[in-house]
């Protein structure tokens, strides 16, 4: 089997595969260009598209050259797959400034270094503004039948649970296939790789391929991965875990890998990590918190850079030191003003945004699960005064996880 391959099935990236005995065999005989789309729909991407990532990563690793699509037509439209109701439709500048953005978070994560694997980044708005719809109809949509179409879950589900479904987003799948033709006539791309709820988007454009062309293209899909717990991978209590640091400081990142479950820490160091295969293998049995740090450094440098990794991991430590602040804790401030208006421990807490439910709250006063400079709250009236901040400061606590500075400006 080809090496690429290989360490796509052994790190547990593998789900489908269009013509794979084929496609090894190219893989052994040359260097291609594979590609993956990336949807603008926000202005950053979150955790969950972080395997793909990986993929782009390991493309590069063994020789290949990643084409990185990102959406600015499509996501005009929006993907119906895994959906139950039609996306929000985004502005032009807001579409714009979520490419720049996110264009600017995966190159964090990609090699430029080597002319022959660095990335090329495409915008699929260059060949979709100007079709002429005549055209496409006549060129490209006789390739496609309705009876097809309808076949595909991410258009059944949604008529089976009889949700709306517009002709625009009936349209999405035409237009990804479109994309890979393009890609193919334009840049030689071989293949197209991504999550398993793309499969009938990526079969649809290695079948026009063919018709349109008689290329022998490729397709490759990635399982859904989900946590332990049954949650959708990218999710969490607290909302999204987003990769600009912007949305989520380096320190909140670097806790959501140290915080993981523990029956997900080798799939992940498999996963998330660029650790050797083999590596993995004679660390298995470690200490599973020291194997937590690894992971949580580790995909903290991909993203945030060595240095803010130890600072996180420093900050941990310091944290969970009785009389330390931590200093690289997330940092909320209030005013002194407000103060005067009798604000309770309820509302610190809320305004902390590291809970919003009162009755949540309460329930974690009465199990001493609420701190202030690490010492548990068990009033729910508990007032907060200045003589509480030290230097300004004040560290509170929720459990064992949540942890922010507060500082009276």
């Amino acid at each position: 089997m080809n090496k690429f391959l290989k360490e796509f099935k052994d790190r547990g990236f593998f789900y489908q595969c269009t013509g794979e005995e084929n496609l090894s065999q190219l893989l052994d005989k040359e260097k291609i260009k594979a590609y993956i789309g990336f949807d603008c729909t926000a202005e950053s991407l979150h955790v969950g598209s972080l395997l793909q990532i990986m993929c782009l990563r390991l493309l590069q690793k063994h020789g290949h050259q990643p084409i990185v699509l990102l959406g600015g037509g499509t996501t005009r439209i929006g993907d119906p797959s895994g959906k139950d109701k039609t996306r929000k439709i985004l502005s032009e500048d807001e579409i714009k400034k979520n490419i720049n953005n996110i264009e600017k978070i995966l190159k964090n994560f990609l090699d430029h270094k080597d002319p022959k694997t660095k990335p090329i980044f495409v915008n699929n708005y260059t060949w979709l503004k100007n079709l002429n719809y005549i055209s496409f109809l006549r060129d490209v949509g006789k390739h496609f039948t309705i009876n097809k179409m309808l076949s595909f879950d991410s258009v059944k589900i949604r008529l089976e649970r009889e949700q709306s479904l517009s002709y625009m987003e009936f349209n999405y799948m035409i237009l990804q296939a479109y994309d890979f033709l393009e890609l193919n006539k334009k840049e030689k791309c071989m293949l197209q790789i991504g999550g398993s709820d793309q499969w009938g988007n990526i079969v649809n454009g290695v079948d026009l391929i063919k018709r349109y062309s008689n290329n022998h293209v490729y397709g490759l899909t990635t399982p859904l991965i989900t946590l332990a717990s049954g949650t959708k991978m990218g999710k969490t209590e607290s909302g999204a875990v987003w990769l600009d640091k912007k949305f989520l400081p380096a320190y909140d990142y670097w806790q959501f890998w140290r915080n993981i479950d523990d029956r997900d820490v080798l799939k992940f160091l498999k996963i998330f990590t660029d650790i050797n295969i083999d590596e993995i293998e004679i660390i298995k049995n470690d200490n599973i918190n020291e194997l937590k740090i690894l992971l949580a450094n580790k995909a903290t440098s991909m993203l945030h850079g060595e240095d803010e990794a130890s600072k996180c991991q420093e900050t941990a430590k310091q944290t969970f030191s009785e009389n330390s602040l931590g200093d690289n804790l997330p940092t909320i401030q209030i005013n002194k003003k407000m103060l005067g208006n009798n604000i309770n421990i309820l509302d610190l807490v809320i305004l902390s945004k590291l809970e919003s439910s009162k009755s949540e709250i309460r329930r974690l006063i009465k199990g001493n699960g609420i701190k202030i400079n690490s010492q548990a709250i068990s009033d729910e009236k508990f007032l907060i005064t200045e003589n509480l901040f030290k230097d300004s400061l004040i560290k509170l606590s929720l459990g064992k996880k949540k942890h922010i500075k507060v500082e009276l400006i």
